[in-house]
Order: C-alpha cells, then sequence, then structure tokens
C-alpha cells in the first residue's frame, strides 16, 4: 500500500467523531478545523495542499494547494503523526449534525468523488484533488459548480454527510433523481447529469428548485438527508432580522413588535 494503513472507531449517534488510532510513524491528514481530541506524542504540522506531495518541491506543493484553492478550500491541511513508541490516538469531529462515513478506498476501485466540504480526514498518501465537470449544465446548475473534490489511493479516507445517510448500490442501467445538495459521494464508475424539472408550475412553484441530479448506474451513491446548505437556509429564515425576537416567538418582544413598538 501507498497509504500508511489506519485504524479506526466511530462514536456518537447524530454529532459523531471518529477516533484514529495510530502506530508509531503513521500520519493521517485533517481539514483544518476537525480536531477533537489527540494524545501526548502526537505531532500536528500545517501543510500545503493535502500532504501527499511533499518530497515533489516548491512547485508540486504550490499545485497541491492551488487545487484545494479552486474547491474553495484553505491553502493549507494539518497532519498528525505519531512521534512516540507505543499506539496513540487523534480524533476528528463533524462539522454539523450528520454521519461520518468511512471509506476504504482499496475496496472502491482507488477513487472517490465527493462534494467540495464532504471530506473529513484520511490516511497520509490519500491524494485530495479536484473532479471538473465536463457537461455544462452540470457545471452550471449542479450546485457545486464545475469542480467537485477528488480522494484517490488505496487507504481510509472519511467524508461527513448531513443529516440521516443512505448508501444506494446502482446496478448497470439503473437511474436515481435527487436534490444536487443530496449528493454527498459516488464511485469513479457513477455518470452524473443534471436535468432541469419537468412542468413550468412544478418548476416554480414546487418549492424543489430548477434542477435535479439524475445518477446511473453502476457504481455505489451516498445520499445525505440534511445538505449543510439547507440546514443553513432554515437558520436563516428563523433567525432575528433587526435584532429582535425571532418570529413565532411570545413574550414582551413579540407584543411590542405586534403593536409597533419596535420602529
Amino acid at each position: 500500500m501507498n497509504n500508511h494503513e489506519i485504524d479506526y472507531e466511530l462514536f456518537g449517534d447524530d454529532m459523531q467523531f471518529v477516533q484514529v488510532e495510530l502506530d508509531p510513524g503513521e500520519t493521517v491528514i485533517a481539514e483544518a478545523g476537525s480536531l477533537m481530541m489527540m494524545d501526548d506524542g502526537i505531532k500536528m504540522e500545517t501543510v500545503f495542499g493535502d500532504g501527499s506531495n511533499q518530497n515533489s518541491g516548491l512547485v508540486g506543493k504550490l499545485l497541491g494547494a492551488g487545487k484545494r484553492v479552486l474547491t474553495g478550500e484553505s491553502l493549507f491541511m494539518t497532519t498528525f503523526t505519531n512521534e512516540r513508541s507505543g499506539k496513540k490516538r487523534v480524533s476528528f469531529a463533524s462539522p454539523y449534525p450528520g454521519k461520518i462515513i468511512p471509506m476504504d478506498l482499496s475496496m472502491l476501485g482507488g477513487r472517490i468523488i465527493c462534494q467540495k466540504d464532504a471530506f473529513l480526514a484520511a490516511a497520509k498518501g490519500v491524494s485530495v484533488g479536484i473532479e471538473f465537470q465536463r457537461r455544462i449544465g452540470t457545471g452550471f446548475f449542479g450546485g457545486e459548480g464545475f469542480i467537485m473534490q477528488k480522494l484517490e489511493g488505496d487507504g481510509m479516507a472519511f467524508v461527513h454527510a448531513g443529516g440521516t445517510l443512505y448508501e444506494k448500490r446502482l446496478e448497470p442501467g439503473e437511474v436515481i433523481r435527487l436534490d444536487t445538495g443530496c449528493l454527498v459521494a459516488m464511485t469513479r464508475e457513477v455518470d452524473y447529469n443534471i436535468e432541469m424539472v419537468k412542468g413550468i408550475k412544478t418548476a416554480l412553484f414546487g418549492g424543489e428548485g430548477l434542477f435535479f441530479a439524475t445518477l446511473r448506474g453502476p457504481g455505489t451513491v451516498w445520499v445525505q438527508s440534511l445538505p449543510f446548505s439547507r440546514l443553513a437556509s432554515r437558520v436563516f429564515a428563523a433567525a432575528p432580522q433587526t435584532g429582535g425576537s425571532s418570529k413565532g416567538e411570545g413574550g414582551v418582544g413579540g407584543l411590542f413588535d405586534l403593536f409597533g413598538g419596535n420602529r
């Protein structure tokens, strides 16, 4: 294997975290800000890109960092290396309610395509790159632009999904359609396209958007019930817009709003 072999354990239900066990000299990479806790003896270091090209010189490091900029991520990632003689553990937490998906890339054809904010952590050696969507419709209306993340290697990677996770195995020629934001990840052989909702009334008044994703098998697809964009829009809609109490709340503040006292 080119990637480090790491052991792991998942904890929790709706707000999960993954605990990675590192043998001496083993390293795991993670998105900045995902660390929850770690044992003494683990060295934390910030690197350009995903850390898979640290021996390729300045140009290679800049190219790795540039790929992350295109996906809207930070220039840097963090590596965690066990520098002691015994086993050490480091834990990474989910950014919002949902599930952590452990993926053994060696069992999934060596490549996974996922939404650009889905990656959480991986064994050192896993390459976190970009995947350009070739179809113009997918690029403009897919909800993620022309670019998605591409995880390549033969080690373990951990991807986060919002809400409840559903894993669907597609047979050859089998098609499913879903909201564009609900797609978490898919294997490399799945055909991904964007279609417009049929019927002008459905498109304008259905409340589900103008486009949905069409996925055609064979391959495996991971779907989330709560995309972060949907969660954020609900929170924003319920938040106070003028610094007062939120809509629907009782109390004196709501009474003053009712009679025009908050002007």
